[in-house]
């Protein structure tokens, strides 16, 4: 992208459609139906191996880090962003160590300003950022930060999650979900809405890449309706379009959380996990080879440790758990697969407890849990 700033543009293109009738949860609550429960990993059954992190980044609680995404830049240098729910910014950090850089950002609604961001993806040098309180995604550039747009604030009233995905050299296609409720009850507590208004949990947009230009589209929205499919509380999504499939974290404990499996055109198939999370299922990630092959990464929210399961990419079974020693409420996660001198066979980033990330070098997970290492068995790395 040209980066001289008498060049930006930020441009905006969404369809003209009436936001959906229904109201967010009470400012600053996010849904949590089992705060009271105080899941424990140390009082549950879940079996799982511990592995070490290999680092976490220094706490930094009045942030409440949400979710992280890695970037490399053209030269190499890693970079770990995270999202600060409570103090509106961004959090960046060193991917290879963990050591803080800087942060980005300041509370408002303006470009480069932020309201309860949550979700972030990368892809390219474009970092995508879903903003709860703004009902927003803003497109930064990478490295320089700058806002290249701001769209979806005529869909979405409580967004979360994203995934993204490459449709042409210069076209994205950008799924959100959308975590819209009836308000709160007397005692304070979310309402999730009845099934019938659960067909717009995933908000789909096209986004249009050129130079500077970023044009996004609203593309339509999706949710099954029925008790099997709905999603009454979503969280993270991930896609693999190799399978066609699309997992959306399930948070609602009252009807089971688990791992909703639709197809990319929108189309619920099934469910996975409700045999596996006791907690609450939030991040999700994938590690993919080429021929199909992987695995799946899905959190399961315990307060005192997180637990991640890992499933098999092609049949979706269920293949052990891990643990770190000390990563625990995670929200989101990110797998970065690509080799670096540091993670020579990639490196899984959490959140953790709010107040931090966490980075997991994929061989200790790989070892514990009998996985493969590597897709092929080349030795080169990035630096």
């Amino acid at each position: 992208m040209n980066l001289h700033l008498a060049r930006f543009v930020v441009t905006l293109l969404l369809c003209g459609c009436a936001a959906a009738p229904f109201e967010p949860a009470a400012p600053g609550r996010e849904p949590d139906p089992a705060r009271d429960a105080d899941p424990l990993l140390s009082r549950s059954r879940v079996p799982h191996e511990v592995v070490a992190e290999a680092f976490l980044t220094r706490a930094t609680p009045d942030d409440n880090i949400d979710s992280p995404a890695a970037w490399t830049a053209p030269d190499h240098a890693a970079w770990l962003l995270a999202t600060a729910k409570k103090a509106a910014h961004l959090v960046i950090y060193e991917g290879a160590s963990g050591a803080t850089l800087r942060t980005f950002g300041a509370r408002g609604d303006g470009p480069g300003e932020f309201r309860q961001p949550n979700g972030i993806a990368v892809h390219g040098n474009l970092a995508f950022v879903v903003e709860r309180d703004n009902r927003r995604v803003q497109v930064l550039e990478l490295p320089s930060l700058r806002t290249l747009a701001m769209f979806g604030s005529d869909e979405l009233r409580q967004p979360y999650g994203l995934w993204l995905r490459e449709i042409t050299a210069d076209t994205l296609e950008v799924l959100v979900t959308d975590s819209y409720m009836r308000g709160v009850d007397a005692n304070g507590d979310i309402i999730v809405p009845p099934l019938a208004e659960l067909g717009r949990r995933v908000q789909r947009y096209r986004v249009e890449v050129s130079g500077d230009r970023v044009l996004a589209r609203h593309a339509g929205a999706f949710g099954a309706t029925d008790a099997a499919g709905a999603i009454r509380i979503p969280e993270s999504l991930w896609g693999d379009p190799a399978h066609d499939r699309l997992l959306v974290a399930e948070e609602d404990t009252a009807t089971g959380t688990a791992l909703r499996v639709y197809d990319l055109d929108g189309d619920y198939h099934r469910t996975i996990g409700l045999d596996d999370f006791e907690a609450q299922a939030e991040g999700i990630a994938l590690w993919a080879c080429a021929d199909g092959s992987g695995y799946w990464l899905a959190t399961d929210q315990f307060r005192d440790r997180s637990v991640f399961h890992v499933y098999d990419r092609e049949t979706l079974a269920h293949l052990g758990a891990f643990a770190g020693e000390t990563v625990a409420n995670t929200d989101g996660v990110w797998l970065n697969q690509a080799p670096t001198l540091a993670f020579p066979a990639g490196v899984f980033y959490t959140a953790h407890d709010d107040r931090a990330v966490g980075a997991f070098d994929w061989r200790d997970v790989a070892g514990a849990l009998g996985l493969r290492e590597r897709c092929t068995e080349e030795t080169g790395v990035a630096p």
